[in-house]
């Protein structure tokens, strides 16, 4: 395996210890390293650092660190080095909507990270069928999550494992027969697309795991998760449905195995942020903003305010509750550099 070494403040960091961290004390450690990286090799990052008056001295807690608004992915390169771009991520929206770019200079870091979680969480991808029912992201190009769902499918090495678009008869088909043989199955697919499979199909499965990835993408009324996986659970005939947390700018994911609390790879964090004060931290049990700590983007940056409302609990859960009413990020969209 290639061997990553990344200068921070003029030590080498190898990259790999990224994904063996196994103590809080070593993730803050790992995570001030790469802030201060970030701050001398990101000129966004810096930027927006400095308009905030940040003393990078005194940064000494995750807490101290500034989160960077997510919505600079639409209008700036955000990177911290000269690398080349190898992969160019882009998020779904509708037309003339400006999207996120991610530009991705170490591909094979993204790739490590979400092959370890997947197997984290599933354990080994070639214990599994994977089906993809994608369509939304499919249809387009440049989405990272196809491009995660390609790589597991491929690594499964199993013939039955694909992707499919429209062609929900011949889905049906393969989920019933593939479940009733025993194969351990993972259908991953976007939810309005799931909705409208069990629309077509009801089914009892015993050996399938449902997994959602969000997203009503315009085409259905969106849903309370409460209610959404109530609808799933009894259209697929399963006790639960796992759900996937990620997004074009990160390149982690975090993944929840039922009752839509999600748990995080020993190398991705989240801090929950005041809604009326965006650089306050606030407790564990309370509802605000997702900042979201995902240090396998070193190359990019590991610090993101999302747009997203959520609450975190003692043990590094948490839940998605919805998204910020408007479309800015109330008290974090601080600057236009």
């Amino acid at each position: 395996m290639k061997v990553l070494l990344i200068f921070v403040k003029k030590a080498l960091i190898n990259a790999q210890n990224i994904f063996t961290i196994s103590s809080q004390k070593q993730f803050e450690k790992i995570a001030l390293k790469i802030f201060r990286f970030q701050y001398e090799n990101s000129l966004v990052y810096k930027e927006f650092c400095d308009f905030l008056d940040t003393d990078i001295q005194i940064v000494k807690s995750l807490q101290q660190i500034p989160f960077l608004p997510i919505q600079f992915f639409k209008s700036h390169k955000v990177v911290s080095n000269n690398d080349s771009v190898q992969e160019t991520f882009t998020s779904s929206g509708t037309t003339g909507m400006l999207t996120s770019k991610h530009l991705v200079t170490n591909v094979s870091l993204y790739e490590q990270s979400y092959r370890n979680a997947f197997s984290t969480f599933y354990g080994n991808i070639e214990n599994y069928v994977v089906l993809a029912l994608l369509p939304s992201y499919l249809e387009r190009s440049s989405s990272s999550l196809i491009y995660m769902v390609k790589d597991l499918i491929a690594h499964s090495n199993n013939e039955n494992s694909g992707f499919y678009l429209h062609n929900y008869d011949e889905l049906i088909v393969k989920l019933i027969e593939l479940d009733k043989s025993g194969e351990n199955l993972l259908l991953i697919g976007v939810t309005y697309a799931l909705l409208d499979l069990i629309d077509q199909q009801n089914f009892q499965l015993k050996n399938t795991i449902i997994m959602e990835t969000g997203g009503m993408k315009g085409k259905r009324k969106e849903m309370i998760r409460e209610e959404l996986h109530e609808v799933l659970c009894n259209g697929f005939g399963v006790q639960t449905i796992h759900s996937e947390y990620g997004m074009t700018e990160l390149l982690s994911q975090a993944y929840s195995l039922g009752n839509g609390i999600f748990e995080c790879p020993s190398w991705m964090q989240l801090l929950i942020r005041d809604t009326e004060d965006a650089l306050t931290i606030i407790d564990n049990g309370k509802t605000g903003g997702v900042n979201v700590i995902d240090l396998a983007n070193i190359n990019s940056c590991s610090f993101i305010a999302t747009q997203d409302l959520g609450k975190k609990y003692a043990n590094n859960s948490f839940e998605i509750l919805g998204r910020f009413d408007n479309s800015d990020i109330r008290g974090c969209n601080l600057m236009v550099i």
